[in-house]
């Protein structure tokens, strides 16, 4: 499966974003899909992931309450709602699928090209 995340951008504190990445192939629904971050210096974390079916999520502490993943597997796509962003939100965001369901990025096979999120103070 090829995937391309996009919706990035700049944005100010307590401002809002939704990231979505699109996956190609036929096997889309079959696929827990995750959301990571890399901000400059650190380490890729994570940030939500998703079941295949949409009926089980999860999340870093960091980001609960505040970001909401979600899937559509009739348009073969992931999203990743972000609201009351703060500074330290700033980081390339990946997505990235795998068969079953990890918050680890090492356990993930396929993984988009990452989108750009910069949020000001």
């Amino acid at each position: 499966v090829q995937l391309q995340a996009f919706g990035g951008g700049l944005v100010q504190a307590g401002g809002s974003l939704r990231l979505s990445c699109a996956a190609s192939g036929r096997t889309f629904s079959s696929y827990g899909m995750g959301w990571f971050r890399q901000a400059p210096g650190k380490e890729r974390e994570f940030v939500a992931v998703i079941n295949w079916s949409g009926g089980s999520t999860y999340y870093a502490d960091s980001v609960k309450g505040r970001f909401t993943i979600s899937r559509d597997n009739a348009k073969n796509t992931v999203y990743l709602q972000m609201k009351s962003l703060k500074p330290e939100d700033t980081a390339v965001y990946y997505c990235a699928a795998r068969s079953g369901l990890s918050t680890t990025p090492y356990a993930y096979d396929y993984w988009g090209q990452g989108t750009l999120v910069t949020v000001s103070s």
